[in-house]
């Protein structure tokens, strides 16, 4: 029966309680220990029913239990003691951005993510793309950053796994009930909760404005779940990753067009945007169309002034995970707006086409965020150099590794990762910097000043309650499938909280070869029961629901699981979600990562693993390419990439069986008589103290800031000053040297190198050049040089700037650049000329180029 009228009823806390709220309704208690046991303690039985959420608990706790917590001296002295200390962080003065960047503390960054992973008790992520951009925020909040994060508020959120007897994944969906999660509606001055409205197809959405405090950042997040929409429209936000492709482009509209708009609402004046993945890249779009209409810029000219302050890092190194759309569907939801641009269809699905002049392709989120950013990365080195593979297509004429697509290396969030007992003991030995401070290297060095059996015994404990969990999980999972009392009592002997234990936690996509370690079941066998020397493997994650090889992967690691011979040494426990993550992270002594190459972008479990002790063992991708060292882990193979996939997963499979017998399983069993494993526990510390101060969120964040968001900043006011002056030159000069560049031509190159010169010689190379309309300001001509290889070819070459000598009688203009000869060997140099001005973010965006 439908409710007559609905309506809200919130705890009544007792006055003397009331800080209790304020802390719930902010996550920075999510990553504050002392914060977590307060609320633990209104009630320890519903915190765990509730998956941590505080506000459900306190939903759901009867009146005399507030009465009795306001009576009892020992709560109220912790709620005091938390709540200074809440206060004591968000009044802060003396944060990292505010010491570093003070003239730039009232200015505003909006960043835009389709998913945040920010604590269980909200689930509105998937897995880690959300989850990075959760630790995005606390590091932010932790540095004062002046973020402000844009998002879709779910209605259910992603799927709860289960298992069915033959173990296949089944997918659960259970709804959120907005007014028991931590946020806020956004009111309005009229009383009413704030709302926009959005032009989409034929008519008008609306969406609905909430509010998440992440410590001092703030979260909007939309919703379009509201009687003023049609049922249709209040889909929208029901379900995270839509399958369907037209609620995926109306999903998109909202975040990209909707949030510019909350941000408008708002009044907050974001002067740069960033755009976590290429779900948010119609807010790009948006932001040219508002300049246009605004400031009465052409195209053009709007795409140079809004495009500095653009920043977009991509996350997918497979082609099948960037979003794209049929011309229809892109005809359909933009009719009636690429005409405010003064385009036609073509025009503006050339905007998201990786070759603008084929009209069969269809509409990409990526190539379109792209092409109107100033500042692009990918999230690790390798990663950065696949993003330019994949995407050279857009720029024909730059060499692939001087593609403007960089890298930004991912980080976690240290403090909502590290377990509680360990934090204690880095407070001990390290001082309390480690939490403020957790990119300083030298915090770090004192790891190795903790007494090895200190941290060995610390690491056992957690290994000891990731079992208990791991049991309690599945017994829980066996009850729900109507499991019998012997298959009952089997759970609660799987694992052994003294054996080795090797975690697997990931989405279970095909490429992440979760089953390679199963590629030789006896092989693996004896390994798992060895007598003297036993291992464990925990497996966790969720395949799409769409994805049947992917369930196919979980089906056939549960029947492994299932064979009596290694019960007790695998498991695979259901719905992988941040709280169990933490449980794996903390707990096990090797995080195994198996993906083929290059197919990982970053990666970041690995990273929390060793932040709490735990060793990596993976291959040679994402992050682990760059925090790879044989004192810090195990690395499979050695980065080889191979065109024939059933070969690579022999070699390599073999290659992890072997590091596990010759060296992983020996080094952990090998004992002083003190019980300790005392060159492991050496390689945690290694581990920790050169993995921790670097593969960490605020040195993310702080990357980010430095390389982009300032530079974003002030280079976008530089364009918008004077009604966009120099915007419009900017905009002006680029069309002119683009319809210009066909006319410049090398005249003559001429060196005075010998056939055979010596070690310190210094070679001149003349560049004579025709440049036609254009003017040597409008150029810059580049020296190349380098040894080079059997074929001619340069090899790692140098740039180095060739100084502009004048114009010559013959209507060119001569170019001087020395090299010296600094090593031996075979050598050559090439000569080139490509754009220059002042206000262009990358040389290399025009994709002019012209080489000798």
């Amino acid at each position: 029966m439908k409710a007559y009228r609905t309506y809200t009823v919130t705890p009544k806390l007792p006055e003397s309680l009331e800080d209790l709220r304020r802390i719930a309704y902010n996550l920075w208690w999510c990553w504050n220990p002392d914060a977590i046991e307060l609320l633990r303690r209104v009630d320890r039985d519903l915190w765990e029913e509730c998956a941590h959420n505080p506000v459900a608990v306190f939903g759901r706790v009867r009146q005399e239990r507030w009465e009795h917590l306001a009576a009892d001296e020992g709560f109220r002295q912790h709620l005091e003691r938390v709540a200074s200390a809440f206060r004591e962080y968000i009044d802060s003065k003396t944060t990292w951005f505010a010491r570093t960047y003070p003239e730039a503390a009232k200015r505003k960054i909006a960043y835009f993510s389709f998913e945040y992973g920010l604590t269980e008790g909200l689930p509105i992520y998937a897995g880690g793309l959300g989850v990075l951009a959760g630790d995005h925020l606390k590091a932010a909040s932790d540095m004062g950053v002046p973020l402000v994060g844009i998002g879709l508020l779910y209605q259910v959120g992603y799927f709860r796994q289960y298992l069915n007897a033959d173990g296949w994944q089944q997918e659960s969906y259970a709804e959120n009930d907005f007014h028991m999660l931590p946020v806020e509606p956004v009111m309005d001055d009229d009383g009413s909760q704030l709302c926009i409205h959005i032009p989409v197809d034929d008519h008008s959405l609306t969406a609905l404005v909430w509010r998440v405090n992440v410590g001092r950042i703030p979260l909007y997040l939309m919703d379009t779940n509201t009687p003023e929409n049609s049922p249709e429209d209040r889909q929208i936000t029901y379900q995270l990753y839509a399958a369907d492709m037209v609620m995926r482009i109306r999903q998109e509209i909202l975040l990209g067009i909707g949030g510019i708009q909350v941000l408008d609402a708002l009044g907050v004046a974001a002067e740069a945007f960033h755009m976590n993945e290429g779900h948010a890249a119609f807010m790009a779009i948006e932001r040219v169309r508002r300049a246009m209409s605004k400031h009465k810029l052409t195209f053009p000219d709007a795409v140079e002034a809004t495009r500095i302050a653009n920043v977009f890092t991509t996350h997918t190194p497979v082609p099948a995970g960037h979003d794209r759309f049929p011309p229809s569907l892109v005809d359909r939801y933009f009719r009636h707006y690429y005409p405010q641009l003064g385009f036609t269809l073509d025009q503006f699905l050339a905007l998201g086409r990786e070759n603008q002049a084929n009209p069969n392709e269809e509409f990409c989120m990526t190539a379109l965020a792209l092409r109107l950013s100033a500042w692009r990365n990918g999230v690790s080195k390798l990663h950065g150099e696949v993003s330019r593979r994949m995407w050279k297509g857009m720029w024909t004429q730059v060499p692939e590794e001087e593609l403007p697509i960089g890298s930004v290396t991912n980080g976690v969030h240290t403090g909502t990762w590290i377990s509680n007992d360990l934090a204690v003991l880095y407070d001990r030995y390290l001082g309390a910097e480690w939490r403020t401070e957790p990119g300083d290297q030298t915090i770090w060095h004192r790891v190795a000043g903790i007494p090895e059996a200190e941290l060995w015994r610390t690491h056992e404990r957690r290994r000891e309650r990731l079992v208990a969990v791991a049991r309690q999980r599945m017994r829980d999972q066996l009850l729900h499938r109507g499991a019998g009392p012997a298959d009952l009592a089997q759970a609660d002997e799987i694992l052994n909280p003294d054996v080795l234990t090797i975690g697997f936690g990931r989405r279970f996509a095909t490429y992440k070869r979760a089953n390679l370690i199963l590629r030789n079941p006896e092989r693996l066998r004896a390994l798992l029961n060895d007598r003297d020397r036993p291992v464990q493997i925990l497996y966790a994650g969720k395949a799409h629901p769409n994805d049947r090889p992917g369930k196919d992967l979980i089906r056939e690691i549960v029947h492994f699981a299932a064979d009596p011979a290694v019960r007790s040494h695998v498991a695979f426990l259901e719905n992988y979600d941040m709280s169990l993550a933490r449980y794996m992270v903390q707990g096990v002594d090797v995080w195994l990562n198996t993906p083929r190459r290059p197919l990982e972008a970053s990666g970041t479990s690995g990273m929390k693993a060793t932040a709490n002790g735990g060793l990596n063992c993976s291959v040679l991708d994402g992050w682990w390419v760059e925090g790879y060292a044989p004192e810090t882990g195990w690395a499979i193979g050695h980065g080889e990439e191979y065109a024939d996939e059933e070969q690579q997963n022999d070699i390599e499979a073999n290659a992890l069986y072997t590091l596990l017998e010759q060296e992983i399983i020996p080094l952990f069993y090998e004992r002083g008589r003190d019980g300790i494993p005392h060159d492991w526990v050496r390689r945690m510390k290694s581990a920790m103290g050169a993995i921790c101060p670097e593969f960490n969120s605020n040195r993310m964040v702080g990357e980010y800031v430095d390389r982009f968001y300032l530079p974003g900043l002030r280079r976008g006011a530089e364009l918008a000053a004077n009604d966009y002056q120099r915007a419009r030159q900017l905009a002006q000069w680029v069309q002119r040297v683009k319809q210009n560049w066909a006319q410049v031509r090398f005249v003559e190159i001429t060196d005075d190198a010998p056939e055979v010169a010596q070690y310190g010689d210094r070679v001149t190379v003349r560049a004579k050049a025709f440049l036609g309309a254009l003017q040597p300001s409008d150029i810059l001509a580049q020296l190349e040089f380098s040894n080079v290889d059997s074929g001619a070819n340069l090899v790692a070459p140098e740039t180095r700037r060739m100084e502009y000598v004048g114009p010559s009688s013959d209507n060119t203009h001569l170019f001087l650049g020395t090299v010296v000869c600094e090593g031996t060997g075979r050598w050559g140099y090439e000569v080139r000329l490509i754009p220059s001005h002042r206000d262009l973010p990358d040389p290399f965006d025009m994709n002019c180029i012209l080489w000798a």
